[in-house]
């Protein structure tokens, strides 16, 4: 399998900046907002996400993560039991705009699971989706509101996000391996 670097650390950096600035300037209300990240690709970009934000509007943010382990519809056909990762949301979503956050949105199913996951802790006033890369083959009407980069890519290709939690910008890179 071929593997091509898509974006590099000051690329992803960058698009966390900008895309950060656009989601602040899109809030009505950035004490009714929470990020939440989806384990495990979502949770360090959405720890990046809510950091620049905190910087643009001085305010703490609310954050949390979510496992869609439970809500996937492929458990039965998937062989091997997924681990279980942490869900923490610790404040009520009721009335709130939450941003979902994850590395790669491909089918959509994944973001099905996660809306399902989410709306299992109450009824918020809006979802929004951020993903860092939009690798396209969606079966389900699913489309993110915020996008840092986008590719067509075939089905068994894989786009890998690795980010590194160590230092703001990190250690960090997305490949492409096209099969």
């Amino acid at each position: 399998m071929e593997k091509t670097v898509l974006l590099q650390s000051r690329d992803i950096a960058e698009i966390i900046d900008r895309l950060s600035g656009q989601i602040y300037k899109d809030l009505d209300d950035i004490d009714k907002f929470a990020v939440v990240g989806l384990q495990t690709g979502g949770v360090e970009l959405a720890r990046r996400i809510r950091n620049r934000i905190e910087e643009l509007s001085g305010k703490q943010v609310r954050s949390g993560t979510l496992d869609i382990t439970f809500y996937r519809d492929d458990l039965a056909t998937r062989g091997v039991l997924p681990s279980i990762k942490e869900t923490s949301i610790a404040f009520d979503i009721a009335n709130m705009t939450i941003l979902l956050v994850d590395d790669v949105i491909f089918t959509g199913r994944t973001t099905k699971a996660a809306l399902e996951t989410l709306t299992s802790f109450g009824r918020p006033k809006a979802i929004r989706l951020f993903v860092m890369v939009d690798r396209g083959n969606r079966e389900l009407p699913i489309q993110p509101d915020y996008c840092g980069y986008r590719i067509k890519t075939g089905i068994k290709d894989a786009i890998e996000v690795v980010l590194s939690a160590e230092t703001p910008a990190g250690d960090s890179v997305v490949f492409h391996k096209e099969e």
